[in-house]
């Protein structure tokens, strides 16, 4: 208990400069006594902190004593510092914190110049309240159960969450499906009724999933679309490949992995889209269509 003072003494100290006893014993819940012998502690151990008497004294630490003593060059304490902003999107109440920490003991902080929110425009409340629970899964080894809706099918599934991973603007679940017998991704919006089983698992989570692509296999499949010049910002935004055309419209290519949901991307672009090929997918995407068309006759 009295390490875990001492350290957060420090900390305040970096953060305040100058904190009264008093004020020190208020916090701590505990005498002033205790906080004079605390300053001792700290002084003997080698950290810079002294005491001031009269108006405006107190309890101080030396100047940048933390900041002489790091390894880290300014640009990393600044890029540090950048990755943990961006990271407060994911788990905002405890990243604050060591943002806080690392900032005073780096003795600087960071500007305002970078701000990331991986939640969509709307109400991603119940997505949020799923990444905290597989979180505390995945930390914990622990078996998860939900109801899962993918394509046509819902169902309850029985997993072993081995990482939660954020691609094409939507956060998934990897993990090993007792159901399937292998490894699958659950996009979160698709997860309802979770609960985390006190059963836990040896499986280790694997290293960069996205890195070659290799975690799809061979279930990559390519896409020739014909889109419109009203898709332009959409093109930009999502397009690698494109060819502008001389009507303003475009001829653009994309890779993905095999699926329904292929479909229903493409079904996005409405009246401004034409499958080219493969012959197969444009085929499909036609009778799905002519499908939807029948709710309209």
């Amino acid at each position: 208990m009295q390490i875990n003072r001492l350290f957060e003494m420090i900390y305040i100290l970096l953060n305040k400069e100058t904190m009264t006893a008093k004020a020190f014993a208020e916090h701590f819940e505990v005498s002033q006594r205790t906080i004079y012998r605390d300053v001792e502690l700290l002084s003997a151990a080698g950290i810079p902190v002294y005491m001031t008497k009269g108006k405006g004294g107190g309890i101080s630490l030396l100047p940048d004593f933390v900041l002489n003593k790091t390894v880290l060059t300014d640009s990393e304490k600044a890029d540090i510092l950048s990755a943990l902003h961006a990271v407060e999107a994911v788990s905002p109440e405890q990243v604050s914190t060591a943002v806080s920490k690392l900032s005073s003991m780096f003795g600087s902080a960071v500007g305002d110049w970078l701000e990331v929110d991986f939640s969509d425009w709307s109400n991603g409340e119940e997505e949020s309240a799923v990444f905290a629970v597989l979180k505390t899964a995945i930390l914990r080894k622990k078996k998860a159960v939900f109801l899962y809706h993918g394509g046509e099918k819902s169902g309850w599934r029985i997993v072993e969450p081995l990482k939660l991973c954020f691609k094409g603007q939507s956060w998934y679940l990897y993990a090993y499906c007792t159901l399937r017998n292998d490894y699958r991704f659950f996009k979160l919006r698709r997860i309802k009724e979770m609960d985390v089983l006190d059963e836990t698992f040896q499986r280790s989570s694997p290293g960069k999933l996205f890195e070659g692509e290799e975690i799809f296999k061979n279930n990559f499949i390519t896409i020739t679309l014909k889109l419109s010049k009203e898709m332009a910002y959409r093109v930009y935004d999502e397009f690698a490949q494109y060819e502008m055309q001389t009507d303003g419209g475009f001829i653009a290519q994309l890779t993905m992995p095999e699926g329904d949901w292929v479909y229903n991307y493409l079904a996005t672009f409405g009246e401004h889209c034409e499958v080219l090929s493969p012959e197969d997918v444009r085929m499909q995407m036609r009778d799905r269509l002519q499908k939807t068309l029948r709710h309209y006759l």
